[in-house]
């Protein structure tokens, strides 16, 4: 019988093999790190299995900024708990714009980025999920523009800057 399996005819062992729940004090700090963050793993293919997805956590300090850096082909979203992201991105970090807590960011790949807590007393921190089980992180060594161009999150539904 395959370790997944009941002695039931194929039943899936839900029990071994479903749901599982990483306390969140428990998470992984040996995961690839960018300078200026503490990134931890909660779920990747190593700790729960996971297949085509990587979720964790991020906390800059206050007022500090990580290194440049992208994620390969993996998309990402970070999802901001506590504080006030400001995110540059860019070949030259030459754009810029700011999320606060219950904001979704959205970062596709390959995407040069730098993430900044704006907040110089309070630390950001932030889930973040990325679409394989991988922690890819390729760090770069880029010369940041100086005043960076401020974008306004805008679709085919909202037009407008979001307030």
């Amino acid at each position: 019988m395959s370790d997944n399996l009941t002695e039931e005819a194929g039943r899936p062992d839900w029990r071994d093999n479903g749901v599982r729940v990483v306390p969140g004090d428990n998470l992984d700090t040996n995961t690839p790190q960018t300078p200026g963050m503490n990134r931890a793993a909660a779920i990747n293919y190593a700790r729960v299995g996971a297949q085509k997805l990587w979720a964790g956590t991020v906390t800059i300090h206050p007022n500090a900024k990580t290194g440049a850096h992208h994620h390969g082909a993996l998309e990402s979203v970070i999802y901001v708990v506590r504080g006030r992201a400001r995110m540059r991105w860019g070949n030259e970090l030459e754009y810029t714009a700011e999320a606060g807590p219950g904001d979704f960011i959205y970062v596709p790949p390959y995407v040069p980025h730098q993430e900044i807590n704006a907040s110089e007393n309070e630390p950001l921190e932030c889930v973040l999920v990325r679409s394989d089980n991988e922690a890819v992180v390729i760090n770069l060594d880029i010369a940041a523009v100086e005043r960076p161009q401020e974008v306004h999150w805008v679709d085919p539904i909202h037009k407008h800057p979001h307030p």
